[in-house]
């Protein structure tokens, strides 16, 4: 053995360890944890899914009676966006609340930006967003709107995009810079309900409620425009109500195909991601809420607003076919898929639990006891754009 070897052999036997034996026990990893709203109680369930358990019930988040979140880019804090304009740093690893701000009378949501320094908050009322330190939830920015603010969406370069329903513009707020940089476009057409964002930072999409179609904006573009696309979708037939409106950021990319839940009809919509036309539509058993894809795109699964909301359907992504239909309980809310897609976890807030299924088997293979479940979010989420 050379001296070397010697001396750094000598070195590494007698280096103390770096986690003491009594403290590892006690670890936890980030990467197998999630969060379930309990939109009627104000609390939250941290959940562990290799355990199919909760791990402690936190309470005194307000009004989660529309209530989203995301995550430090750490996996550590979620950020939970109440509908009563709370905005709440929750640790996971503690199981406390760190810090939580009144910054709105009425809010719809929120988005963390690509560096993770930033929260972004969506507000009804007075309208336009709010923009925190991450760290501190010290207010940086606020940026106005002549309405209500949806659809918020994080992008590439410490951007965020946001509807007005009101105006009927999508603003991009640029944050790279010592100050808020704001382009408007306008006329992108009639009540913007919600957004999303491709997964490659691309096409900004706005379902409109006021009429047919969408509009999308290639934020690759030299010159960034709105483009209708599905113009006319939904004409000559008539529209039914809207007992609940589509969430669009739960909407599905299936391979080269985007997968819409469709207002006013029984129906998903199929758009091929390159051209933003339309490939195909699949009748469902209601009114689509979510359209969410199984990790690796094969297939979608799709909840339903009241009074068809005690059913799931699974879609095949190739086929466009309803392959499976589930009955997982009334007034199921939301799902959500274990990062490779081996689960679904789907919340039943009428059943007061949450059912969680095998994705090959489609078969139930655990519950965990939650107060008026909704929105489940698993800490894979802090590493994809617009969730």
């Amino acid at each position: 053995m050379t001296r070397f070897a010697a001396l750094f052999l000598c070195s590494f036997l007698a280096a103390p360890a770096l986690v003491p034996a009594a403290f590892a026990d006690d670890l936890r990893a980030t990467g197998d944890l999630g969060v379930v709203i309990e939109r009627a109680t104000g609390s939250v369930l941290v959940i562990d899914q290799s355990e199919h358990a909760a791990i402690a019930r936190v309470e005194g988040f307000g009004d989660l009676s529309h209530a989203s979140l995301v995550f430090s880019n750490d996996e550590r804090y979620a950020y939970v966006f109440g509908r009563d304009g709370g905005l709440t740093k929750l640790d996971l690893l503690t199981q406390k609340i760190v810090k939580r701000v009144l910054q709105a009378g009425n809010s719809i949501g929120g988005a963390i930006s690509d560096d993770g320094k930033l929260i972004a908050v969506a507000n009804y009322e007075p309208g336009g967003i709010n923009i925190f330190d991450a760290e501190t939830l010290d207010q940086v920015a606020a940026i106005p709107a002549g309405g209500k603010a949806l659809g918020l969406e994080d992008a590439p370069g410490r951007k965020f995009l946001f509807s007005v329903w009101d105006t009927g513009e999508t603003k991009i707020v640029d944050m790279s810079g010592p100050a808020p940089k704001v382009t408007t476009f306008a006329d992108i057409g009639r009540e913007p309900y919600d957004a999303l964002i491709t997964e490659d930072g691309r096409t900004y999409i706005a379902g409109l409620f006021g009429e047919d179609g969408l509009s999308a904006i290639d934020l690759w573009a030299k010159d960034p425009k709105p483009r209708k696309i599905l113009p006319h979708y939904g004409r000559g037939s008539e529209e039914m109500p809207v007992y609940k409106m589509p969430h669009l950021e739960g909407w599905a990319g299936a391979g080269e195909q985007i997968v819409l839940p469709a207002v006013h009809h029984h129906e998903v919509l199929w758009i091929d991601s390159r051209t933003l036309e339309e490939t195909g539509r699949t009748e469902t058993h209601g009114q689509p809420v979510f359209a969410m894809a199984r990790p690796g795109g094969r297939q979608v699964w799709v909840n339903f607003a009241h009074p068809l909301n005690d059913t799931v359907q699974v879609i095949d992504a190739m086929t466009h076919q309803v392959t499976a239909e589930l009955k997982p309980g009334p007034a199921v809310l939301h799902m959500e898929f274990t990062a490779r897609g081996t689960e679904a976890w789907v919340s039943v807030r009428d059943a007061d639990k949450v059912v969680i299924y095998d994705t090959e088997t489609l078969k139930p293979i655990g519950e965990i006891a939650a107060k008026s479940p909704s929105g489940i979010f698993f800490t894979a989420r802090a590493h994809k754009m617009g969730l």
